[in-house]
C-alpha cells in the first residue's frame, strides 16, 4: 500500500506544474526532490545560511530559487512520466542529513525521536495505541470531559484503543477555543500545517494562520471522520466528580442545557477542558449601568450592532490584537484601553492566504507536506525558551535576561519603532517596558499599529476607573463617550479546572487541595485523585513554542497506557507525593530561572496572585517527550483491590 504521505499520482501538465512551483517552498520542494531521486545532491548545490521563524524560503536568494524550480521541473516532470512511482524508502542517516540541512543547522540527537514522530515518514502513527483486548477494555469505560482539541484527540485515541467511552461536551459542537471565539478576526497564531493532528493533516488549508471557522470545520471533520459524535454529550456540563473507592469509580454530575441533572460512573476520567476556557471579566465599577451590549470576545454577541457604532474595546492581548484591525473599518471610533504594552514578533505571513501552488505540492509531491511541517515546527521548537532563559551571568541592561533575551528586543523594538513613522507619543504607548517575550508575544504583520494610527481609532493607557451609563471613564478623569463595549480581557487560566468540583479519595477537594498553586506530575495525574488524568494540566502551558495539539498527543499517549494497565486487572492508579513533589520542584526551580517570572511583569495571565507561575511549561519539547514517552511505574501507587482501613494492598509495579 502507498505510504500516505507519498503524494497523489497525478498527471498535471508540464505548465500548470512550472506554475505551481512559483508559489511553493523552494527548501520544501528541494527535500521533495530527495524522495523523488533518492539523490542528496540537491542539498549540496543548494545550501542555506540560515532559517527565520515562518520564513519558508529559508535565506536562499531569489536567482538560486529560480534555478532550484528549474531542475525542480524537470525532476517532477520525469517523475509524472514514470507513472509517479512511490518513492523508496530513505535511510535514516540520509532522514537525519535532511533534517540539518533544512533546520541550517544540527538536529540534536536529543530531538530525533521527537522529531521522526512529527514526519511519520512510514505513515504508521506511531502515537496510536494498541487495540487492547475488548474484554478487558470493556471493564474500563471512560468519561471525558470536553471535546475541544484534546478532547477530540481523547475520543479518537480511546476508540482506537477499543475503550468504551463518553465525551461530556458544553457547547454544540466540536473545537472547544475554535467553536466559542467567533469574534471578527479570531485566527491562530501557529502555521496550521503544523497546527493539526499529526495523523489528521490537512494540504487544503485557505491560509497559512487559519482563522476560526476554517478551525472549527477541521475539528467538526475530524470527528465526522472517526465517528465520534455520536459519543458525544453535547450542550451538558460536569458540575463535580467524585471517586468511590470501594467501587473503583468516579461519579460524575452532569447538568444538562434544560438545566436537568444526571449521575454516570466512569472507572477513569480524562479533563480536556483546557486552560483558556472560562472568560474572566473585570470588576469594573458602574459596568452594571452600562446602556449598551457588553460583552466579552469569547461570547461575541453577533447580535449587537458595531457598524457605525462608537466601540471600547477593553484589553488588548491576543484576541483584542486581532479584533481592532477587523472592525476597524466598520466603527465610527474605537477606543482601545491597554493596561500594558504588548511584544510583537514581525510575521509579514499572518495574513496571508495559501496559493494554489503550495496546495497542488501538499497533495501530490512525495513527503512535501510532511517536511513543510517539520519547516514551520523547528524554528519554534524551542527557539523562544533560548531567549526566554536567564542568563545568572548577564549583567541585566535595558530589561532584558540574557544576551540573545537582549537581541530579541533590540529586534522587535526596531519592527515597532519603523512602523510609528517618527509619532513619539504613540512610540511611547507602544513599548513595553518588561523584558521581551516576558509575556505572550503576538504576532504582526503590521495592521495592529497601522489601525492604531488611524484618525477615528484611538488607544488609552490610562486606566479605567469606571463605567458610566454611556462611556469609559480614566483615571485622569477623561471620559470616553461608546456606544458597544468588547472585552477582550482573558481568562481564568490560573484558575484550573473552574468551576468543577472534583472531590478524590478521603473526602479531598481538589481546588482545596490546589489553591492558587496548582501541579500535577508530569501536568497529567495528581496524588490522592486515583484513575483523574488531565490534559493541558498544570505546569504545561506553551509558552515559547511547539503547538498545544503536540503536547495533546503526548500526554494522551500517555494516558493511553495508563488506561491499558487499568485494563489489566489494576483497580486505581495515582502518582506517589514523592514522584510529584520532585517534578514539582524541579518545574518551580525552571520557572523561576525564566523571563516570564521576571518581576518587572505585574501583570500577566501566567502569573497568580501571588506572582507565582504554576501553569507554563518550564521544558523543551524534547524532554517533557521524553518525560511522558511512557509511564515510570515506581513512580505510581497501583491497588488492586479497594483500600480499607488498615489493608495494606497497595502496590508498587
Amino acid at each position: 500500500m502507498r505510504s500516505r504521505y507519498a503524494g497523489t499520482p497525478f498527471t498535471t501538465s508540464t505548465e500548470d506544474i512550472a506554475a505551481a512551483l512559483v508559489d511553493v517552498s523552494v527548501p520544501t520542494l528541494l527535500l521533495s526532490l530527495v524522495h523523488i531521486t533518492g539523490d542528496t545532491r540537491y542539498l549540496d548545490e543548494f545550501a542555506q545560511a540560515g532559517v527565520f521563524l515562518n520564513e519558508i524560503q529559508g535565506f536562499m536568494s531569489e536567482e538560486d530559487r529560480a534555478r532550484a524550480r528549474a531542475v525542480a521541473l524537470e525532476v517532477i516532470v520525469d517523475y509524472r512520466d514514470r507513472g509517479c512511482p512511490e518513492p523508496a524508502p530513505l535511510d535514516p542517516g540520509v532522514v537525519k542529513r535532511m533534517m540539518d540541512w533544512a533546520a541550517c543547522e544540527p538536529v540534536g540527537e536529543e530531538y530525533l525521536p521527537l522529531m521522526s514522530e512529527e514526519l511519520d515518514l512510514d505513515g504508521t502513527d506511531p502515537r496510536r495505541p494498541q487495540a487492547l483486548d475488548p474484554a478487558a477494555a470493556s471493564e474500563v469505560p471512560v468519561l471525558v470531559i470536553g471535546c475541544g482539541e484534546s478532547g477530540l484527540l481523547a475520543a479518537v485515541r480511546l476508540k482506537q484503543a477499543g475503550l468504551p467511552f463518553t465525551v461530556i461536551e458544553k457547547n454544540a459542537g466540536p473545537g472547544g477555543t475554535w467553536w466559542e471565539n467567533t469574534y471578527p478576526g479570531a485566527r491562530v497564531d501557529v502555521a496550521n500545517h503544523f497546527y493539526c493532528y499529526s495523523f489528521e493533516p490537512s494540504n487544503a488549508w485557505s491560509h497559512y494562520f487559519a482563522e476560526q471557522p476554517e478551525l472549527r470545520r477541521y475539528f467538526a471533520d475530524v470527528a465526522a471522520r472517526h465517528g465520534i459524535a455520536e459519543q458525544v454529550q453535547w450542550r451538558t456540563e460536569v458540575v463535580s466528580a467524585a471517586w468511590d473507592d470501594d467501587g473503583g469509580v468516579w461519579r460524575v454530575t452532569l447538568r444538562a442545557a434544560d438545566g436537568a441533572t444526571s449521575t454516570v460512573a466512569a472507572r477513569a476520567v480524562i479533563s480536556a477542558v483546557g486552560q483558556l476556557n472560562r472568560p474572566h471579566i473585570p470588576d469594573i465599577p458602574g459596568a452594571a449601568e452600562f446602556t449598551g451590549p457588553a460583552f466579552h470576545s469569547a461570547a461575541w454577541d453577533h447580535g449587537a450592532e458595531v457598524t457605525g457604532r462608537r466601540v471600547a474595546l477593553i484589553g488588548a492581548g491576543a484576541s483584542g490584537f486581532q479584533i481592532a484591525p477587523a472592525i476597524a473599518d466598520d466603527v465610527a471610533h474605537l477606543t482601545v484601553f491597554q493596561r500594558t504594552a504588548q511584544w510583537m514578533f514581525p510575521n509579514p505571513m499572518y495574513h496571508d492566504r495559501v496559493g494554489d501552488g503550495t496546495r497542488w505540492a501538499m497533495e501530490h509531491l512525495p513527503f512535501y507536506s510532511r517536511w513543510y511541517r517539520f519547516l514551520v515546527l523547528w524554528p519554534g521548537a524551542d527557539k523562544g525558551l533560548d531567549a526566554a532563559r536567564v542568563d545568572p551571568g548577564y549583567s541585566p541592561q535595558d530589561h532584558a535576561v540574557s544576551e540573545m533575551n537582549a537581541m530579541a528586543r533590540l529586534m522587535f523594538t526596531d519592527w515597532i519603532t519603523t512602523q510609528v513613522d517618527g509619532d513619539a507619543a504613540l512610540l511611547a504607548k507602544l513599548l513595553p517596558d518588561y523584558p521581551a517575550t516576558g509575556k505572550r508575544t503576538l504576532q504582526d504583520n503590521g495592521s495592529w499599529i497601522r489601525t492604531l494610527r488611524r484618525d477615528h481609532v484611538d488607544l488609552v493607557r490610562t486606566p479605567i476607573e469606571r463605567i458610566t451609563a454611556t462611556g469609559v471613564v480614566t483615571a485622569d478623569g477623561q471620559e470616553h463617550p461608546v456606544d458597544v463595549i468588547v472585552y477582550a480581557t482573558g481568562f481564568r487560566a490560573t484558575e484550573v479546572l473552574w468551576p468543577m468540583t472534583v472531590t478524590g479519595r478521603d473526602g479531598a477537594d481538589l481546588r482545596e487541595v490546589w489553591g492558587e498553586r496548582p501541579y500535577a506530575y508530569r501536568g497529567i495525574t495528581v496524588p490522592g485523585f486515583p484513575n483523574f488524568f488531565l490534559t493541558y494540566g498544570p505546569g504545561t502551558h506553551l509558552a515559547h513554542g511547539g503547538s498545544l495539539i503536540l503536547n495533546s498527543e503526548l500526554q494522551m499517549r500517555y494516558i493511553g497506557q495508563c488506561l491499558a494497565r487499568l485494563a489489566d486487572g489494576v483497580h486505581s492508579m495515582e502518582p506517589t507525593p514523592e514522584a510529584t513533589d520532585e517534578w514539582r520542584r524541579r518545574s518551580q526551580e525552571a520557572i523561576r530561572q525564566t523571563v516570564w517570572a521576571h518581576p518587572s511583569i505585574a501583570h500577566s495571565y501566567f502569573k497568580n496572585s501571588f506572582g507565582e507561575i504554576h501553569t507554563v511549561s518550564p521544558w523543551k519539547l524534547h524532554e517533557y517527550h521524553a518525560a511522558v514517552r511512557e509511564p515510570v511505574w515506581d513512580d505510581f501507587v497501583l491497588r488492586s483491590a479497594p483500600v480499607t482501613a488498615g489493608s495494606e494492598v497497595a502496590r508498587h509495579a
